[in-house]
């Protein structure tokens, strides 16, 4: 059975990761799993950048095939921010609940609705090989107060309209269907078999 490193060391992230990935027979391995730790800089200039570095440095310090993502939320009233920021928007050091807190005063007096969407960027490394890519995105809305208690960072603010629901008012069935990461992973499901196929 194939294994594949997700690179990242944020439980939330790693229990999507391995429900969406669930059907594909691999043996999917976290950091903590080898013993590696690993600190690696998200200054880039894209999410795919940074995805990327994080894809990259696993796989090389790994020797395995290593999946990494860089994922932000973007506010249309704040042109965009927090973006590729969004894990250190507002005064640092910060939680998440401070985050989310920074992000509604930002848009006091702003009018609504606060259009928004978060976007993520799957990055795929074997060491040697040349980073592969995709994308997802989830367009909806930010919400003055915060609803559910599932997810994590700015899901209880992150209203999808169309279903009436907040990202963390979804059971994990739903979000792992319809969230900007599972939507980026499943785009790269066929990457991840061409390249454990080989």
């Amino acid at each position: 059975m194939s294994r594949l490193l997700i690179a990242t060391n944020n439980k939330g992230k790693v229990l999507e990761i391995k429900d969406i990935l669930a059907d594909l027979g691999l043996t999917l391995l976290t950091p903590a799993d080898l013993g590696l730790s690993l600190e690696v800089p998200e200054d880039g200039h894209t999410y795919a950048e940074n995805a990327a570095r994080k894809a990259a440095a696993f796989a090389a310090a790994s020797g395995l095939p290593s999946l990494a993502d860089d994922s932000g939320l973007e506010v249309d009233a704040l042109d965009g921010r927090p973006g590729l920021h969004s894990n250190r928007f507002g005064p640092q050091p910060s939680t998440e609940a401070g985050r989310r807190r920074y992000l509604l005063e930002q848009l006091q007096g702003k009018p609504r609705p606060w259009t928004a969407r978060f976007r993520a960027t799957i990055a795929v490394a074997l060491p040697g090989v040349e980073v592969r890519f995709a994308s997802g995105e989830c367009e909806g809305e930010i919400i003055p107060v915060e609803r559910g208690t599932g997810g994590f960072g700015y899901d209880p603010l992150f209203l999808l309209p169309d279903l009436g629901k907040t990202m963390a008012e979804l059971d994990a069935k739903d979000k792992n269907r319809l969230s900007h990461r599972a939507r980026a992973l499943q785009n790269a499901i066929p990457i991840l078999k061409e390249i454990l196929d080989d």
